[in-house]
């Protein structure tokens, strides 16, 4: 047998098209579709490389503690910073929004967010820019 079946699986990727401006908000419709089809809120990291998401700042502003025990907790979405996703756990679901960043910093959170991801990983942003980052980082 083939080595690669022992090797871990990769996630499925998918990509939505979106400006810089909307990949926050595809993200968001993303993240409702996924759960209105069935999937846990524990199952969903959402990941940012600009502006944080409302939700991370509001959490935020209790603490870091108190921020990071929500995630550790599991039962709900988490949302951080796509500079925080090496401390964020493996969830079967990432959603990544590229609203913002530079190239480098989309270019080291992508491959972060697949390390992430054990089913899908999905990408929100502009499709030439995720192919090119995703070409150079994975």
């Amino acid at each position: 047998m083939p080595s690669a079946s022992s090797a871990p699986s990769s996630p499925q990727i998918q990509l939505i098209p979106a400006s810089v401006e909307g990949a926050l908000d595809a993200a968001e419709e993303a993240v409702d579709l996924l759960l209105d089809t069935g999937r846990a809120p524990g199952d969903v990291l959402v990941l940012t490389t600009g502006e944080q998401h409302p939700w991370a700042a509001h959490e935020l502003s209790f603490g870091d503690a108190a921020y990071w025990a929500q995630h550790e907790a599991g039962d709900d979405v988490f949302y951080a910073s796509a500079a925080d996703a090496g401390r964020a756990a493996v969830r079967p679901v990432v959603v990544v929004a590229l609203n913002g960043g530079s190239d480098e910093q989309a270019a080291t959170a992508l491959p972060l967010a697949m390390a992430r991801a054990s089913a899908l990983l999905i990408v929100c942003g502009d499709p030439q820019r995720i192919n090119s980052v995703l070409g150079a980082g994975v």
